[in-house]
C-alpha cells in the first residue's frame, strides 16, 4: 500500500508532530513498506494455529499481584508544579 505524503501529513496532525517535506517523504516510503509487510502476513492461512497470548509458552514472570500500601497524596504531590485537591493538575490539551 502506498501512503501519500498528505495521508503522512494528517497522521502527523493528529500525532501533533510537525514534520519537514524530507522527513514527510521518508515517513511516507517507510510506512508504506511496514503496511505492505502487514498486507503479506495478512495473506497467511493460519486456520490451523492455535492462538497463544504471548509468543512463547513460558510461564508468567510478573510478580504476584498483592496490594501494599501507596504514597500519601502529600507526599506524592510534594513536587507538583501545580496540583488540583489531591491531584496533579496538567494542562488541557482537548477543547
Amino acid at each position: 500500500m502506498k501512503l501519500t505524503v498528505e495521508q503522512v501529513r494528517h497522521v502527523a496532525t493528529l500525532a501533533r508532530l510537525s514534520l519537514s517535506s524530507e522527513e514527510e517523504e521518508r515517513y511516507a516510503t517507510q510506512l508504506s513498506a511496514i503496511l505492505d509487510a502487514v498486507a503479506q502476513l495478512q495473506e497467511l492461512d493460519v486456520s490451523g494455529v492455535e492462538p497463544t497470548s504471548h509468543a512463547t509458552l513460558a510461564s508468567s514472570l510478573l510478580r504476584e499481584d498483592v496490594t501494599r500500601p501507596s504514597l500519601p497524596p502529600e507526599k506524592a504531590l510534594a513536587n507538583a508544579p501545580a496540583r488540583v485537591g489531591t491531584s496533579f493538575a496538567v494542562p488541557k490539551i482537548l477543547e
